[in-house]
């Protein structure tokens, strides 16, 4: 019996085979906690971190989205790439007295 012109496609294998393992191609960010020093135009903050060390940080899009005001010498939560130990990236801003939060 002869086919007609129609050619089937093979399925194509899974993007990630074993999708328990964790995409390893992407490092994780390293999660510090400083104290803003001072205050740059467009949402750039001046921030000391604890070991002494001051960073170039933004404030994270959440952050925007939600309108999360920060000032001189609040406490906050920052993610920086492991690339790049100059700049990173605001993603939580304490209250007074408030703890920090576990991981």
């Amino acid at each position: 019996m002869a086919r007609s012109g129609r050619r089937t496609r093979r399925p194509r294998p899974p993007a990630n085979p074993s999708p328990n393992v964790p995409d390893t191609s992407k490092e994780a960010p390293l999660e510090l906690f400083g104290t803003i020093k001072q205050v740059f135009p467009s949402t750039t903050f001046a921030v000391e971190l604890e070991n002494g060390h001051t960073v170039l940080a933004h404030i994270a899009g959440r952050l925007r989205r939600h309108r999360i005001k920060l000032l001189l010498g609040d406490r906050v939560e920052l993610e920086m790439s492991p690339y790049d130990l100059t700049k990173a990236r605001i993603v939580y801003r304490y209250r007074a007295g408030e703890a920090r939060r576990p991981h």
